[in-house]
């Protein structure tokens, strides 16, 4: 398996991870990190899909996407950290003044999982990042010890993929999801 990790510019590759099988539907479309929560209430139905259309026509684009040869199989939502929520989130903390990027959602497509392709994807956004000048990259994945976490849960990561990509734990925070302690995990590109 050969996979190949791209700036996410294709509209359609990414609405096949991230957006719904009803165009209408108002799930997350990966935005509820990337836009303000006003906004993202605000938006509804196709205004979703909208709106990451025109975020994937922005330099840098919102993410990357992983190929298996011409078949899109992954996703992983990466930006400056200052233009997204986590900005100003109260439970993930701010180590520095550094213009860190953030790394904080990961899909893979059914048929395509346990083949390693989030390790492809962390990969390929910290390379993403490194490429656009990026110090540091940070990630707030969730600490299961090993156990086992809810598929729907996932999408943050865990960390043990982000310690196998070379990110240390920089410090804990007060969020949990799934049940389990989200912790910071730093990669510094200086």
């Amino acid at each position: 398996m050969a996979i190949d990790v791209r700036p996410a510019t294709v509209f359609e590759d990414v609405a096949t991870l991230v957006g719904p099988r009803r165009p209408d539907a108002n799930v997350c479309w990966c935005l509820s990190y990337r836009i303000g929560a006003k906004e993202n209430q605000e938006l509804r139905g196709t205004m979703r899909g909208d709106r990451v259309r025109e975020l994937v026509g922005t330099d840098p684009p919102p993410g990357v996407l992983a190929y298996d040869g011409d078949e899109v199989v992954g996703w992983a939502a990466v930006h400056p950290r200052a233009d997204t929520s986590f900005a100003r989130n109260r439970r993930i903390p701010h180590l520095d003044d550094l213009d860190v990027w953030s790394v904080w959602c990961f899909r893979v497509r059914p048929g395509h999982r346990k083949r390693g392709i989030v390790h492809h994807l962390l990969a390929g956004a910290v390379a993403f990042a490194r490429e656009r000048g990026a110090p540091a990259v940070e990630g707030y994945p969730v600490d299961n010890r090993g156990e086992k976490v809810d598929l729907t849960m996932a999408y943050v990561g865990t960390r043990a993929v982000f310690e196998q990509a070379g990110f240390v734990k920089a410090a804990d925070t007060t969020s949990v999801l799934a049940g389990f302690p989200r912790v910071l995990m730093r990669l510094d590109l200086r």
